[in-house]
């Protein structure tokens, strides 16, 4: 009686697709190398979600990767496009002037909601002292809101070149947006006594594209598991070395590539109860944007689980083989993905790096204040990473073999949930921000 339950449990193991057709070769290193060169390449101009002729080259290459795995359209779409538009305020003029002196550029932020921009000395006056953290107390004042000029003590200098580069930027509002605050950041501690501010935007109507396809479950295809990436980037930089397009090989064309991979490979194995999405999303770079507009069009209560891939190009801290989970501690899923890689190369630890807030940086966080399960899945070392955000982000800069190693491992985690085996616990949402 042993021996024959233990053939049946040898047939039933062997016979079990994952097994039948081996990770390995279903998910090579040489389609993975093939995907992100395209995606990552200098054709793709960046692939800035701020300007549709450049990211949606990017888009017609994951929408066709999703045709060729035979993926369908998310129910009420056509196509794989789910398309939304959004305002995009740039600005076109700003003069500050100050006791009759003109501020230079350098020493300014506005962040405005407003086609004319007009403050005066009579605007309410804030500041940020030596002692205050500028990261925080810029948070605390965009959230507020409202007409106000804010002076930065100089000792934020440095910081406050990192600020330029995201609150200088165009800003992005709906549609129905009513006109809102501007806000002026001046390096400069002195309070002044005359001050005149003046700026124009101009104003435009811009469309932008997740890219969604659906593999339906066999048993369960009301519960859904979600795999996602965004595909977008910062786009065009000030030249460094004659180079000006920062690529984002690793941030997150990694990610999307890691995405289309795992369409290929679940559409091949067909061992899915639950309904599998694969997105890849817009706008992640400028707000979330992307994110926002999809899970406003699910029902949240559906969704069992987010497997949000950010950055997995280099090695991780524990080496190749190995990634982290951002919020392991909110939900059952890293224990899950951790119980399915028992017994091969592949290992998921919790995140390292608590201090960076990555939970709250990526697409996975919109998911979450709604209870669902989603995190983020990554490898990569940010403290010390010097290619992120920058034309540096490249190919070459990347470990293919960690790439390919790192989607094997994902695909294998989620086997029982992408199964209907397990079912993560939700994300308490009173304790996300």
């Amino acid at each position: 009686m042993k021996h024959i339950s233990l053939l049946v449990l040898l047939i039933g193991l062997f016979s079990h697709p994952l097994f039948a057709q081996d990770v390995n070769k279903l998910i090579k290193e040489k389609q993975v190398a093939r995907i992100i060169n395209t995606i990552a390449s200098d054709d793709m101009r960046g692939r800035s979600a701020l300007i549709p002729d450049d990211i949606n080259k990017a888009g017609d290459f994951i929408e066709k990767q999703f045709k060729k795995a035979g993926l369908q359209p998310l129910q009420s779409l056509s196509g794989y496009r789910q398309e939304f538009q959004k305002m995009k305020l740039s600005r076109t003029s700003l003069k500050v002037i100050v006791a009759g002196t003109t501020i230079s550029e350098d020493r300014l932020i506005l962040s405005s909601g407003a086609e004319v921009i007009n403050l005066n000395s009579s605007t309410r006056m804030d500041t940020i002292g030596k002692g205050q953290p500028l990261f925080p107390s810029l948070s605390a004042i965009e959230r507020n809101g409202g007409d106000r000029i804010v002076l930065v003590d100089k000792a934020h200098a440095e910081e406050f070149k990192t600020a330029q580069r995201y609150l200088n930027r165009s800003k992005i509002l709906d549609l129905d947006t009513k006109a809102i605050g501007s806000i002026l950041y001046i390096l400069d501690q002195k309070r002044p006594n005359d001050i005149s501010v003046k700026g124009t935007q101009s104003k435009e109507i811009i469309t932008m594209a997740n890219i969604v396809g659906v593999l339906p479950g066999r048993s369960k295809p009301d519960e859904t598991v979600i795999f996602s990436a965004h595909y977008d980037h910062i786009g065009i930089q000030k030249p460094v070395a004659g180079d000006s397009i920062a690529n984002g090989a690793d941030d997150d064309a990694s990610g999307t590539t890691a995405v289309i991979s795992l369409a290929k490979y679940f559409s091949k194995i067909k061992t899915n109860e639950r309904s599998l999405i694969f997105v890849a999303f817009t706008a992640e770079e400028i707000g979330g944007f992307g994110s926002k507009y999809f899970s406003q069009q699910l029902d949240p209560e559906k969704i069992i689980a987010m497997f949000n891939i950010e950055m997995i190009g280099k090695p991780s801290k524990w080496g190749q083989n190995a990634a982290f989970i951002t919020g392991f501690e909110r939900s059952t899923f890293g224990e899950i993905l951790q119980e399915n890689l028992k017994g091969t190369e592949f290992q998921i630890h919790p995140d390292p790096y608590p201090e960076q807030n990555l939970f709250y940086r990526s697409d996975n966080a919109t998911l979450a204040r709604l209870g669902v399960p989603a995190h983020s899945i990554s490898t990569d070392q940010i403290p010390t990473d010097p290619y992120y955000h920058t034309v540096d982000d490249e190919v070459s800069t990347l470990d293919m073999a960690n790439i390919t190693a790192a989607i094997r491992g994902i695909a294998l985690s989620s086997k029982t949930i992408v199964e209907g085996e397990d079912t993560p616990s939700r994300v308490d949402k009173s304790k996300v921000n």
